[in-house]
């Protein structure tokens, strides 16, 4: 995979940018940390070089300065909200990252529940956390909030919530999800702070949209691909260009709340430290891009995939999206279409060769195309995932890694114990059988050793795969997209 990202100089970039930050505010920073912090695969996709858990590094090396305060709402609690990436419950979540902080060496001081309102639900949990030895609070539903400023801020707003009680210089508010309320937490602390006497300080993190890259900048349209199912709309931040003449961008939603926030600031505080939302945040990101063409097509290639996606999800859950729309919208300001990604023309082209019988293409790092069909064996997607590691083991393309008199007794035991109706070998079972031939030939432990070689790897699939497929694809690295069709078997061999 070709890197257009220096990683090295975002963490120490970054985190050299957080300390001046919380020097600024007198030592006292509340940094509301928007995205992911152990799995930023976006960022990785549309910036080669970041790593996934970048953002996680940048905070170990401030780790001495930083605690952790876990936000989440109440109302998620009790309507038991799903993060659809792990397939557990927000409250679950919580828990699983205080482990998974905990682990890594990370302080976690408390957790806060946002908008609790009695919530039976929320109350078992914060039982739990106290079970657990963590200490919980709550924050409380504001009438008018965040239009009505005055009673915000107040002791009839603000004032009603529990202060929270940090020990080190840095906050670093995060939570399971969006609308837990990040930002609502860090201001009610600056507002109990200020009460005290401490003049803390508030910044935002976020990595995208970039300020510093123009506004229709591929990275920054991949951007909206990404949260399009959420009405986010990059636009030039108007405050900035006004105060300081400089065009930077932002995304719709801190532009509309820009005046609120500033004058929640000067009743906290007396003024407001900011003069746009541009200079609440933090975000080193844009000046470590060390090959600006190799991001862009990174960028452009995830647009089209995001459009891929939207196209199978419609397929699979039968609804029209109104998102479909707005990524061919950004299609067309990217300026590319399907036609961009050389995967999709190969497996259509293989699929039409074999009589309209499934096909699957994947490209390899140095550009080499390898292709798979659909035969009695093997699945397309099985079939291309061999072939590519022959490809790059340098081993002929017609001899076969995996003896069918092995792959046989798999399909038997598929079909006549295990109940399937579909006889060939998915990704995994083909990996397994892969590894068990290596255990006394040569050629098959070469191929083997090539799997690490996928990751970064394009390929599109005719049909829609198997979850077990594209769970395989997924872990190997491999970026996949798929035709929102079903195979002509369709419900039939689809399932396992």
């Amino acid at each position: 995979m070709k890197i257009g990202f220096d990683n090295e100089k975002y963490l120490n970039m970054q985190s050299a940018h957080i300390r001046e930050r919380i020097a600024q505010f007198g030592n006292k920073l509340y940094l509301e940390f928007g995205g992911k912090l152990f799995d930023d695969y976006h960022a990785s996709r549309v910036l080669p070089g970041f790593l996934p858990d970048s953002k996680l590094r940048m905070l170990l090396q401030l780790k001495d300065q930083a605690e952790i305060v876990i936000v989440i709402s109440a109302e998620d609690i009790e309507e038991n909200k799903i993060r659809g990436d792990y397939g557990i419950t927000y409250d679950a979540d919580v828990m699983r990252l205080i482990d998974a902080f905990q682990g890594v060496g990370l302080f976690v001081g408390s957790v806060c529940l946002t908008k609790f309102a009695g919530q039976v639900s929320a109350v078992r949990f914060q039982k739990q956390l106290e079970e657990a030895g963590i200490k919980s609070y709550r924050h409380y539903i504001i009438p008018g909030y965040p239009s009505d400023v005055e009673r915000i801020v107040s002791d009839e707003g603000y004032g009603q919530n529990d202060y929270i009680e940090t020990e080190r210089p840095l906050v670093v508010i995060t939570a399971p999800g969006p609308g837990s309320g990040k930002m609502a937490t860090c201001l009610s602390q600056l507002y109990h702070e200020h009460k005290r006497g401490v003049q803390a300080g508030y910044a935002k993190f976020e990595t995208f949209p970039i300020w510093n890259l123009p506004l229709q900048h591929p990275v920054n349209l991949a951007y909206e691909a990404a949260t399009s199912d959420l009405d986010d709309v990059n636009m030039i931040d108007p405050f900035h260009l006004e105060a300081y003449g400089e065009t930077t961008v932002n995304y719709n939603r801190d532009v509309e709340i820009f005046p609120v926030l500033n004058a929640m600031f000067e009743l906290i505080a007396g003024e407001s430290p900011y003069k746009s939302p541009t200079d609440m945040g933090v975000n080193m990101a844009g000046n470590c891009i060390s090959d600006d063409a190799v991001c862009c097509e990174a960028s452009r290639q995830e647009i089209i995939r995001r459009y891929y996606k939207c196209l199978c999800d419609q397929k699979r859950n039968g609804t029209t999206r109104d998102n479909l729309y707005k990524l061919k919208l950004l299609l067309k300001q990217a300026g590319i279409s399907t036609e961009d990604r050389k995967v999709v023309a190969a497996a259509l082209k293989q699929e039409e060769q074999t009589g309209g019988h499934p096909a699957m293409a994947i490209e390899l790092e140095d550009g080499t195309i390898v292709t798979g069909k659909t035969s009695d064996l093997l699945g397309a997607a099985s079939a291309a995932l061999l072939n590519a590691l022959k490809e790059l083991a340098q081993i002929d393309p017609d001899q076969k890694l995996i003896a069918p008199d092995a792959i046989e007794p798999i399909q038997c035991l598929k079909t006549d114990y295990l109940g399937s109706k579909n006889p060939r070998l998915h990704t995994d079972e083909v990996l397994i059988a892969l590894s068990s031939t290596a255990a006394h030939r040569e050629d098959a432990r070469l191929a083997m050793r090539q799997l690490t070689k996928l990751k970064g790897c394009q390929a599109h699939s005719t049909v829609l795969l198997s979850s077990v497929d594209e769970q395989i694809f997924k872990r190997l690295g491999i970026m996949l997209t798929s035709e929102p069709k079903y195979e002509e078997s369709q419900r039939k061999y689809h399932g396992r």
